[in-house]
């Protein structure tokens, strides 16, 4: 045990610093068409300090700059960008959050851009638990600080939102300033409705140091999390526990008869892949956990189903003591069982891989392509054992059908010489 142990911690270390190196970007400069804009140079021409970096999802650009008011408050500028799809209608939104990085509880500004209107609507709004479980969203003019010069305004293919906020200290922490960025497709009046249900868009949201430009990625956080996830899940269920079955299936009997070597490697497979699976299934509770309001349903039940189902098969497997010996009447209804499992998790896990992989687009072609690649591989394998199979079968069928006509037929081609048959049987009396 203390080897693995030892491998699994050295595992672990390397993979929280990969996310701590990760974790914490610096500016990644904004486009020039965003630097063109009039809203980015007014900022320019009042404080010279102004930052600008892409964020990280949603095609986005974010500028910002920082003063002191009288009152010994924070009053920050900021330019928000990024281009609709269909570029003459949709909204953007941006806020900050006091409590968490996360869409319930933001302050946002939200800029609605309607088919048939020239001027956006723009107005603020207040962001609770009750619109993430299906409220509508309307307008909050009262929020707890001051915000001033919005604007919304277009430039160059951009829709941008421009404002200045003055922030409270005692609530918002300029060094480590939650905020959140979102896009959506349509609205009914000055009521945004729901945005688009990608990873990119539930990703919008990072902790930025206002006066470094450095921030901590919350998305950046998750998509490790989600390839660890994805990578232990195809490797354990997706690839070890059908190669599991293809040896039970294979080595046990016919074509090929290794006993009882077939049934370690089968144990060795579906042990090994179910705690690997089991160790991506926890992660994508993690996941789920951290996204209570915002779900893959599908993907989740059919992961919750696959789980339960090798937890049942390898409890039976480990159950040694429970086993009906090989001439118990039970030991069929036992051998049913544990087909039943086996092959409803065949079927069940590569289509809970798609529908993981779907999740990731639109970075889910490689993802797609390899998975594909490993099912492509076993199905060769397994074609070609069938056939083999299938050949050796009927071959020694043939055969065994052949020799047993040829015993049966008498050698004089069937004449017989009853005076010989008499003279034979006289003499073995």
């Amino acid at each position: 045990m203390q080897p693995f142990a030892l491998q699994k911690c050295f595992i672990l270390a390397l993979f929280s610093l990969s996310i701590a190196a990760s974790g914490l970007k610096s500016l990644n400069p904004c486009s020039d068409d965003f630097l063109q804009m009039e809203a980015y140079k007014e900022m320019i021409s009042q404080v010279n300090t102004t930052k600008c970096r892409r964020l990280s999802t949603l095609e986005a650009q974010f500028a910002w700059n920082i003063n002191k008011t009288s009152n010994n408050h924070t009053q920050i500028t900021v330019l928000i960008a990024t281009k609709l799809i269909p570029a003459h209608m949709g909204w953007l939104a941006w806020g900050v959050n006091p409590e968490l990085p996360r869409m319930v509880g933001t302050r946002a500004i939200i800029a609605i851009k309607l088919p048939n209107q020239t001027t956006p609507l723009l107005n603020t709004y207040n962001i609770t638990k009750d619109v993430k479980l299906g409220c509508k969203l309307q307008p909050s003019p009262a929020l707890d600080f001051r915000v001033q010069n919005m604007a919304a305004v277009s430039h160059a293919g951009f829709f941008a939102v421009f404002a200045t906020l003055v922030l409270p200290d005692q609530r918002y922490d300029i060094s480590r300033l939650n905020h959140v960025w979102q896009v959506g497709r349509s609205a009914d009046g000055s009521e945004p409705k729901m945005h688009w249900t990608s990873l990119g868009n539930f990703d919008s949201k990072e902790v930025l140091d206002l006066e470094t430009g450095r921030c901590r990625n919350i998305g950046r956080d998750r998509q490790h999390l989600r390839k660890v996830h994805g990578i232990l899940n195809i490797i354990g269920w997706g690839t070890l526990l059908p190669i599991g079955v293809i040896v039970a299936r294979y080595f046990r009997q016919f074509p090929f008869k290794l006993d009882p070597c077939w049934f370690y490697f089968h144990f060795s497979c579906q042990v090994l892949g179910y705690t690997l699976g089991s160790i991506g299934w926890g992660i994508g509770l993690l996941l789920g956990h951290e996204s209570k309001y915002y779900t893959f349903h599908p993907h989740r039940v059919l992961g919750i189903c696959v789980f339960g189902f090798t937890t049942l098969q390898v409890t039976q497997m480990l159950a040694f003591r429970f086993k009906p010996a090989r001439e118990d009447e039970y030991r069929k209804h036992w051998n049913v069982y544990h087909h039943f499992l086996g092959y409803a998790l065949i079927v069940m896990i590569p289509v809970n891989m798609y529908k993981g992989i779907k999740i990731l687009k639109p970075e889910n072609r490689i993802w797609k392509w390899a998975y594909n690649g490993i099912l492509v591989f076993m199905a060769m394998v397994v074609l070609v054992l069938e056939i083999y199979t299938w050949a050796k079968f009927l071959c020694a069928k043939y055969y065994k059908k052949s020799n047993r006509g040829s015993n049966s037929r008498p050698s004089n081609g069937g004449r017989f010489d009853k005076g010989k048959q008499v003279r034979s049987t006289d003499q073995r009396t």
